[in-house]
């Protein structure tokens, strides 16, 4: 993957952050809407860098702040498209666009998330997505794609809004993470990826 090429339209992902610890579903700064990020500075850049570090840490393709117990609506990503293209980036305050009418189409695909490790299920989601918000230093950024990335665009911006994807799925299916990801959290103790 990472001889892919990159397209990182508001500039490279931080480097030199700390790897925390993974928060996981249940927890409630999971599942409740994040506070929007107000102030752009050191903390923050700080934050981002630990949030890329961690995502790199436990091989994902993206990781909300809540993801690592921060109350903040932001995320990153390093996630591949339809062509195999990785796009990365912050995004602070997401706001997300999806296709409407004739053009929404539903990919259903595996899905999984590093705060449920182990455990995937399909979950039906618009094979396009648009995000818009902010960098990490305030300017206005805007990523869209398809695939896995607008998958992981959703997944990401829900975060922020207090939604896991087992909230997306039927009960059968929720029941069947839980068992996979039961089955798998030996593999992941408290501390992953840290």
């Amino acid at each position: 993957m990472p001889d892919a090429p990159v397209h990182a339209p508001h500039g490279q992902l931080p480097t030199g952050g700390t790897v925390r610890p993974m928060t996981r579903w249940g927890t409630p700064v999971m599942h409740r809407p994040q506070q929007p990020v107000t102030s752009y500075d050191e903390e923050l850049a700080t934050l981002v860098a630990d949030m890329v570090a961690t995502m790199y840490a436990a091989d994902g393709v993206g990781l909300a702040a809540c993801q690592i117990g921060v109350d903040l609506a932001v995320f990153v990503f390093d996630c591949p498209d339809d062509t195999g293209t990785r796009t990365v980036g912050v995004v602070c305050n997401p706001v997300l666009t999806l296709p409407e009418g004739k053009d929404r189409q539903l990919d259903v695909a595996e899905e999984g998330c590093l705060s449920y490790p182990g455990a995937y299920v399909e979950c039906a989601r618009p094979d396009f997505a648009t995000v818009t918000g902010t960098g990490p230093d305030g300017t206005p950024v805007e990523f869209s794609g398809s695939g896995l990335l607008a998958r992981c665009l959703q997944h990401e911006t829900d975060h922020t809004l207090g939604t896991v994807f087992g909230d997306r799925v039927p009960t059968k299916a929720r029941k069947k993470l839980q068992k996979l990801m039961e089955k798998a959290a030996p593999d992941y103790p408290e501390s992953w990826p840290a």
